[in-house]
């Protein structure tokens, strides 16, 4: 059996069909319409979702599943995927195919008045009207391109055997509109293309480029991951400490880094910012000085938000600010009994080895603000009771946001703060942030010391009482002192004596034991419960005493005893406090109230410091700011066919919306010899049949017919 061979004509027939359907598919307006959408739907999920970021902040946000998924289809990048920009190339070749479909016809019809039409056809238009006038020939003529030219209209006239006609136009901006419209959305496009990731990664592509994954410094970069300062568009960031200089700006890719040379430097003199009330920046503002490589006199200009310096085509924006190198003095505070505070000298991004507690740590200073401006209103009912039994719910009231929210909202600036992370030799880190000065939260003065285990948690916060002198001395020497064995006896008997009545001073030992027994518990040397794990670390705070009332106290009796023992732990550590000053070489703290709020609050704050995860505190003492600012530099020769395709669509799109097309045909014969004069047939075209347009033909009607009009009506609409 003979395979039947298709004839080559046959064949040039199927793909000279197959090329017009899929011509005809990209020039088809459902088609542009179509990726048009896609486009938009594609922008709103790259508005939505934060493009750019690194991938544990998406993992945070999202989780693993969903964070591979999205960033498997680019979701992170939406701008510069190869899917978004190749629906861009398609919609840029479907509205050129479009406007190269229908511009000849459109050119043709504005040409075009139409004067041909027959005069049968007039009397099936929606808009028409008939009459007689006194005038005939020429001088009928002439009144009819009289009125006509006073109403705006263009007008040809066509003389035939039985008459002439009158064929006139108006709003033939409208037809413009549409390629006005149309071409605006090629160009916008096309400058999109121009200026996002599309030339980078083609000129990567042939000169042999590729991104950087690495760290360290920029200058140590290998030539490789950098692009030339001819580079014909560009979009990256530069950061510049204050005194310092850069021209090397950072383009971020999708897998990594590109560094892009200027033929200039940049040079910080100063850096400003102002201020809302609210503590929210009202300007940012930069003094630069701009060297040429060429060795041409410096230039120096202000950069301030939306107000770019342009410098060899390349526009320099104001985009953000950032610690530029901050040095700092802290003072590291150590929580166990017999540490020693000591200084550390360092600067905001540097990192310090930190040997405290049984596994070394290193100090990560990631930020210094200098201004923080928190609610501070005061809130009805403030205060706190020590002897309260609900010890989970003052927990989480301390360790909570360091200001309640249930509070009359008043600002004030609390000072500078500075924020860090102590890493383990595991690599897992915790982020610390701790304010400079007191802060009056509820009447007392407190240090407040915040964490949180991971970027996507909120801090919490943990408030320390300072003493008479106004610092952290005094909570600090308690804290210390409370993990001395011999120094919780010492005040346990102490307690003992003065608490033990007169005539009973058998009771002395009793208390002193049970005294002991509260301070232990509070400290955390000794288990609360018969069920602990052994060798696990025992609970500590208000905690351990709940959890040791809980197991040894029936539950009939337990309100009391917690009464009785939170009054026993109190006045312990008042003792405790008396002892330790009196090592410190000072007077007891006294019964005053001012005395009294701060051992209310230091019972407290020294429950949730053994919840605080880290051996020290770390109290800033002084420190040199040094800003930098973050410019968005960039080389942007599509945003003149932006400017251009914005301008066109605003004009496209009003000229097709408030611009309307109206065409008018005047037939004029002769009347006969028994009625001199001319006959006239009036017919309108328009697209959109409104209120206006029967007012405007209504007006046509009375100027072109004058008497007539009256006698004989316009008839308008009883044709379909």
């Amino acid at each position: 059996m003979n395979a039947t061979v298709p004839s080559p004509d046959a064949a040039n027939s199927r793909f000279a069909t197959t090329r017009r359907e899929t011509l005809a598919l990209l020039a088809s307006m459902r088609f542009a319409i179509t990726l048009l959408c896609v486009i938009c739907i594609a922008s709103v999920i790259g508005t939505v979702v934060k493009q750019g970021e690194q991938l544990p902040d998406y993992v945070n946000k999202f989780g693993p599943f969903w964070a591979e998924l999205f960033g498997h289809v680019s979701l992170f990048t939406v701008y510069s995927a190869p899917w978004f920009l190749l629906i861009l190339a398609f919609l840029v070749t479907s509205t050129s195919l479009c406007i190269a479909r229908n511009a000849p016809k459109i050119l043709a019809d504005l040409r075009s008045f139409k004067e041909g039409v027959r005069e049968q056809s007039l009397k099936a238009f929606h808009h028409k009207a008939e009459g007689g006038i006194a005038l005939q020939g020429q001088a009928a003529l002439d009144h009819v391109s009289a009125v006509l030219a006073r109403h705006g209209w263009q007008a040809k006239a066509q003389v035939r055997a039985g008459g002439t006609m009158v064929a006139a136009r108006k709003g033939r901006v409208n037809k413009l509109g549409y390629l006005s419209a149309h071409s605006a959305i090629v160009l916008i496009c096309l400058g999109g293309l121009f200026d996002g990731d599309l030339v980078v990664k083609a000129q990567m592509a042939l000169t042999g480029k590729s991104t950087f994954e690495g760290g360290g410094l920029i200058r140590d970069v290998p030539p490789e991951h950098r692009l030339p300062a001819g580079n014909p568009t560009f979009r990256g960031n530069l950061m510049v400490p204050e005194g310092a200089r850069s021209g090397t700006a950072i383009l971020q890719m999708p897998d990594g880094i590109v560094l892009q040379d200027l033929d200039f430097d940049v040079e910080l003199k100063r850096f400003m910012v102002e201020y809302y009330e609210t503590g929210m920046p009202r300007l940012f503002a930069s003094q630069i000085v701009l060297h040429d490589h060429d060795g041409s006199p410096p230039v120096e200009a202000t950069v301030k938000v939306n107000e770019p310096v342009t410098h060899h085509g390349v526009a320099i924006y104001q985009s953000s600010f950032e610690d530029g190198g901050s040095t700092l003095k802290l003072k590291a505070l150590p929580l166990q009994a017999g540490g020693q505070p000591f200084e550390i000298n360092t600067r905001v991004g540097d990192s310090v080895p930190l040997q405290q507690g049984k596994s070394p740590l290193t100090l990560e200073v990631t930020g210094l603000r200098v201004i923080n401006v928190e609610n501070l209103g005061a809130a009805e009912g403030a205060g706190t009771d020590v002897r309260k039994v609900d010890l989970g719910s003052t927990l989480n009231k301390h360790l909570g946001s360091g200001v309640s929210p249930d509070k009359a909202k008043q600002l004030h600036n609390v000072g500078p703060s500075i924020t860090y992370k102590l890493r383990d030799a595991s690599g897992q880190a915790r982020e610390f942030s701790n304010y400079m000065v007191p802060i009056e939260l509820d009447g007392q003065r407190v240090f407040v010391v915040g964490v949180r285990d991971t970027p996507a948690d909120s801090f919490r916060y943990l408030r320390l009482p300072v003493d008479e002198q106004g610092s952290l001395d005094g909570w600090l020497r308690l804290r210390q002192a409370l993990g001395d064995t011999a120094l919780r006896e010492q005040a346990a008997s102490r307690y003992a004596r003065q608490a033990a009545p007169a005539d009973k001073p058998e009771m002395i030992e009793q208390l002193r034991v049970t005294s002991a027994r509260a301070l232990a518990l509070f400290a955390g040397v000794e288990p609360a419960s018969k069920k602990s794990t052994p060798g696990a670390q025992p609970s500590a705070g208000l905690v351990a005493l709940s959890q040791f009332i809980d197991d040894s106290v029936p539950q009939a009796e337990r309100a009391r005893v917690a009464d009785v023992l939170l009054r026993i732990l109190n006045s312990a550590l008042y003792e405790l406090n008396d002892i330790a000053r009196e090592q410190a070489g000072l007077k007891p703290l006294g019964s005053e109230a001012a005395a009294q709020s701060f051992m209310a609050l230091a019972v407290i704050s020294l429950s949730d410091s053994f919840f605080y995860p880290a051996p020290v505190l770390l109290e800033l003492q002084d420190f040199q700011q040094r800003q930098a600012s973050v410019f968005q530099v960039a080389r942007a020769p599509g945003k003149t066919l932006v400017y251009l395709g914005a301008v066109l669509l605003i004009i496209g799109v009003f000229a097709m919306l408030y611009v309307r097309e109206r065409r008018l045909w005047v037939w004029l014969h002769g009347a006969g010899e028994a009625n001199p004069g001319s006959r006239m047939l009036i017919a309108l075209s328009t697209p959109r049949r409104t209120l206006d347009v029967d007012a405007e033909f209504t007006a046509l009607r009375q100027d072109l017919l004058g008497a007539s009009a009256a006698a004989e009506p316009a008839v308008i609409g009883d044709t379909p």
